[in-house]
C-alpha cells in the first residue's frame, strides 16, 4: 500500500473538503498529462489509481510486429522478442501491455503533472466554496471585519472573504478590524479567481433574519413578519401576524422586558425598531403603522393604493416624523401613498371629511333619479312620434 499517497488524499478531504474521488481522478489526469509530455501521444495508455491499496499504475497497450527493425513507432509498437518477455504466448499482431515507469519521466513532465493536480484542488476547493455560500445566498451569517479597500470593506465570512460595498453600508456606522457583524448574504458569483461573495448591512432581510434568529415563534411559523420598511441606521418598521390567536405577535418580538428586540437593536448598532401588528383592513394597518401617533380617521382606497389620514393637531408633527420619517416608513410598510393632514387642515380639505363620502353617495342617488326621469322622457316622446297620423 502506497501509505504516503494515502495520508496526502486524507488529509486534504479532511481539510479542503474536497471527495478522495475527485482527488484519484486529478492523479490519473496528471499521470496521462505526463505521458503525453513524454512520449507525446496518450492515444494508447492507461493510467490510474486502486482506490484499495492507493497504488498508482501506468501501462501502454502496444501491437506486436515481428522484429526490431519493424517497429516504426516505440510508443504503439514492440517486437515479437520484446514481448515474449512478458508473455511467452503472444503472437504477431496481438496486443501486450507495457508498465511506464513513471520515475524515468523527465522535469517538464513532472511539473505538467504537478500543475494539472495543484489546478483540480483549486477548482474543487472553489467550487465547494461556491456550494457552500450559494445555499445561505439571502440569509445571514457572521463575519469579522478586516480591512477597507477604497470605500468597501473585506469581511471575512470563515471559509471566504465577503464585500460589502459603499451603498451596502449604513451610513455613519463605522466598523473597525476584528469587530464581529451579521451581514445579508445578497449574491454569490463564480468568477476566474473563484467565487464572489457580495453581503449588506442595508437590507430589509437583514432585520427579518436577526427576528428569526431570536424569536422561536417566528423561526416555528406561529408569528409571520409581513412586511418591513427600513431607513438603514436610522428606524426600521415591521409588521408581524400570529397565526395563533393565543400568541401575541408583538409581545413574542419584543421579549421579556425587551430581551428579544434589544438584541436586535444592539446588532444594529442602536437602530430603532417599531414592531406593529399587522391587519387586513388597510384603515387599521395605516392606523398602527403610523403609531405613535393618534389617529382621528383613516379614509383608505384599495384600489387606488391611496389613503387620507387625519390626525390631532397637535400629533401632526409625530405622524410625519422628523423630515416625514415616520409617515415615509408607514408608506412602505404598508403600500399605501398617505397623505396626512391635521383636523384643522381637514376642516377645508376635500376627502378629509366624512361628510364629502356621504355626499358623494346622495350625489350619486341624486345622479340615478335624474337619469331615470330623462330616460322616460325620451321614451316618452318617441312613442308619440311613433303614432303621429302621416300628412
Amino acid at each position: 500500500m502506497n501509505t504516503e499517497l494515502k495520508d496526502a488524499i486524507l488529509a486534504l478531504e479532511k481539510e479542503k473538503i474536497i471527495s478522495s474521488e475527485t482527488l484519484f481522478e486529478a492523479i490519473e489526469n496528471a499521470l496521462l498529462t505526463a505521458c503525453k509530455s513524454h512520449f507525446g501521444s496518450t492515444d494508447n495508455i492507461t493510467a490510474g489509481v486502486d482506490r484499495e491499496t492507493f497504488e498508482y499504475y501506468c501501462y501502454a497497450d502496444k501491437t506486436v510486429v515481428e522484429l526490431d527493425d519493424d517497429v516504426m513507432d516505440p510508443i504503439l509498437e514492440i517486437s515479437l522478442n520484446d514481448a515474449r518477455k512478458l508473455d511467452p504466448n503472444v503472437q504477431i499482431g496481438d496486443t501486450v501491455r507495457v508498465d511506464i515507469n513513471s520515475k524515468s519521466f523527465g522535469r517538464i513532465a513532472t511539473m505538467n503533472a504537478k500543475n494539472v493536480i495543484l489546478q483540480k484542488i483549486r477548482e474543487e476547493e472553489r467550487s465547494v466554496v461556491y456550494n457552500y455560500y450559494v445555499k445561505l445566498q439571502k440569509d445571514i451569517v457572521t463575519g469579522i471585519v478586516q480591512r477597507q479597500i477604497g470605500k468597501n470593506i473585506s469581511v471575512n465570512l470563515g471559509k471566504a472573504d465577503g464585500l460589502l460595498n459603499e451603498k451596502e453600508q449604513v451610513p455613519g456606522e463605522k466598523l473597525n478590524p476584528t469587530d464581529r457583524i451579521k451581514v445579508y448574504i445578497l449574491e454569490v458569483r463564480t468568477t476566474p479567481r473563484g467565487p464572489r461573495i457580495f453581503v449588506s448591512r442595508t437590507h430589509p432581510d437583514l432585520v427579518k433574519r436577526l427576528f428569526e434568529e431570536e424569536v422561536p415563534e417566528i423561526r416555528d411559523g406561529v408569528v409571520e413578519v409581513k412586511s418591513i420598511a427600513r431607513e438603514p441606521g436610522s428606524r426600521t418598521k415591521i409588521a408581524v401576524w400570529s397565526n395563533d390567536p393565543n400568541v401575541d405577535p408583538v409581545g413574542a418580538c419584543v421579549g421579556q422586558n425587551g430581551s428579544r428586540v434589544g438584541i436586535v437593536v444592539n446588532e444594529l448598532r442602536g437602530e430603532k425598531i417599531d414592531i406593529i401588528n399587522w391587519d387586513e383592513n388597510p384603515g387599521n394597518l395605516i392606523q398602527n403603522a403610523l403609531s405613535p401617533a393618534k389617529i382621528v380617521a383613516v379614509f383608505a382606497d384599495p384600489d387606488e393604493k391611496t389613503a387620507k389620514v387625519v390626525v390631532p393637531d397637535y400629533q401632526l408633527s409625530l405622524a410625519i416624523g422628523r423630515e416625514g420619517q415616520n409617515a415615509r416608513l408607514a408608506a412602505r410598510l404598508t403600500g399605501y401613498k398617505i397623505d396626512i393632514k391635521s383636523e384643522t387642515q381637514a376642516k377645508d380639505a376635500p376627502g378629509f371629511r366624512y361628510e364629502d363620502y356621504l355626499m358623494d353617495d346622495d350625489d350619486e342617488e341624486y345622479e340615478d333619479e335624474y337619469d331615470e326621469e330623462a330616460y322616460d322622457e325620451e321614451e316618452g316622446e318617441a312613442d308619440s312620434y311613433e303614432e303621429a297620423p302621416e300628412e
